[in-house]
């Protein structure tokens, strides 16, 4: 299987940080934000994938069941160009799925860092149908390019990729509260058009060394970024960006 940022979580996300400053104390309302949040916990909560549901059993037979399951709901990219209508729902249903705690708490993160801002940017219907149209093209993109794959491909990475992409071009001068791990992981702020493009690099890079069996889909990640880079430019290109107001971090919201 393969588990969009699963692995990234403990490598790049160290590289991005977990707090946008300018805006994050008076920060209005993001309801689709914070419903997507919810929904992608209760969904994990209720599968086999958290091991918490006493109906899917322990050990092998909970093994199978999570194999199931994300087979059942994730993108099997030699599958989703076949002649079955419901692969092609897939990778919307992947964007909910998710592969392990560390999976799930890792994309509900960023979400919750950069959603919030540029879901009051967008407005709440088109952020929202941003996040899902972005996201299942996201997948698409991955799975094309590995269309023999039978890894089951699962999570939001690739619409909250989108949101980064976005986020870069809307409020580029927004501070970003980073851990640099090769700086004994110091809590340090720089603009979004600093830490994002860094962030979206190191995906490049590891895009490059990944092959097409389990592990994080990167290219899922690029895809993601630049449709969201390309979606604010055309709808927000000729309005005034926001840039950010740097103000002291809540206390408890400074990195994952």
């Amino acid at each position: 299987m393969i588990r969009n940022w699963s692995k990234s979580v403990r490598g790049t996300v160290t590289a991005v940080g977990a707090l946008v400053g300018g805006r994050s104390s008076r920060r209005r309302a993001a309801p689709v934000t914070y419903t997507l949040i919810t929904l992608c916990c209760l969904l994990f909560l209720i599968s086999p994938a958290a091991g918490l549901n006493p109906v899917y059993g322990t050990g092998e037979e909970l093994l199978a069941a999570q194999r199931a399951y994300f087979r059942r709901w994730g993108v099997i990219p030699a599958e989703l160009f076949e002649d079955s209508p419901g692969s092609v729902l897939t990778p919307a249903t992947a964007l909910f799925v998710h592969g392990s705690w560390v999976h799930l708490l890792g994309n509900m993160l960023f979400l919750y860092v950069f959603g919030a801002m540029t879901e009051e940017r967008m407005g709440r219907l088109q952020f929202a149908l941003f996040y899902l149209g972005c996201g299942y093209l996201a997948l698409l993109g991955y799975a094309g390019a590995n269309a023999h794959s039978q890894e089951s491909l699962v999570g939001a990475s690739g619409a909250i990729s989108a949101i980064l992409g976005a986020f870069l071009f809307l409020f580029p001068r927004a501070r970003v509260t980073s851990l640099l791990p090769f700086l004994f992981f110091l809590p340090l702020r720089f603009p979004a058009w600093v830490v994002l493009p860094f962030w979206a690099a190191l995906q490049w890079m590891a895009a490059g060394r990944a092959g097409d069996g389990p592990g994080v889909a990167y290219l899922a990640h690029l895809v993601g970024f630049g449709l969201g880079f390309a979606f604010a430019w055309v709808r927000f290109g000729r309005t005034t960006r926001v840039g950010g107001v740097p103000v002291a971090a809540p206390e408890g919201e400074n990195q994952p």
